[in-house]
């Protein structure tokens, strides 16, 4: 008798560390693009319609990679300077690309993701707890974090422009 694997654990396989991380490095990528185009419509043709939507989908995406940045950096163990390393380099326009790159041939996303506690003594911390909770709970945690990043991207409405922010 052959078991099939339920439904939920097969689109979890499918959605690895790896292809995750690369499907946000690649939507923050494109959306800087529909960026510097709204930019370069405003700037240039004194046409400025594109700001807003393009600015607002840039910066959802953005706070998205950051957070999957986190999540996928806690899963693949990396050291802090590398979570904060992938973070900061999406301010860069298009670095996360080259970045995802790098990552991938040094091996950093290589690995399912930790759902089960190990022998290793680095799994008894708060944070791994935390995880492999969050991990276990694939769809409250989706909402959880959806909701996190529409909170982020209200405040940051509300503060209007990043050039704006220290005037």
């Amino acid at each position: 008798m052959t078991t099939e694997a339920s439904p939920a654990v097969s689109r979890q396989s499918k959605i690895t560390p790896k292809r995750l991380y690369g499907v946000f490095a690649t939507a923050e990528m494109f959306t800087w693009a529909l960026l510097i185009i709204g930019m370069v419509a405003k700037y240039g043709f004194d046409f400025d319609a594109l700001v807003f939507p393009f600015g607002l989908t840039h910066g959802a995406v953005f706070v998205a990679y950051a957070v999957t940045a986190g999540v996928v950096g806690l899963n693949q163990r990396w050291n802090f300077g590398l979570i904060v390393g992938a973070v900061a380099l999406a301010v860069v326009p298009f670095a996360t690309f080259p970045f995802d790159r790098s990552l991938t041939k040094r091996g950093k996303l290589e690995g399912p993701w930790r759902t089960e506690k190990t022998e290793d003594p680095r799994d008894s911390t708060f944070i791994d707890n935390t995880l492999r909770f969050a991990l276990r709970h694939p769809i409250a945690t989706l909402l959880l974090l959806a909701l996190a990043v529409t909170a982020v991207v209200t405040v940051l409405l509300q503060l209007g422009p990043p050039t704006e922010w220290f005037n």
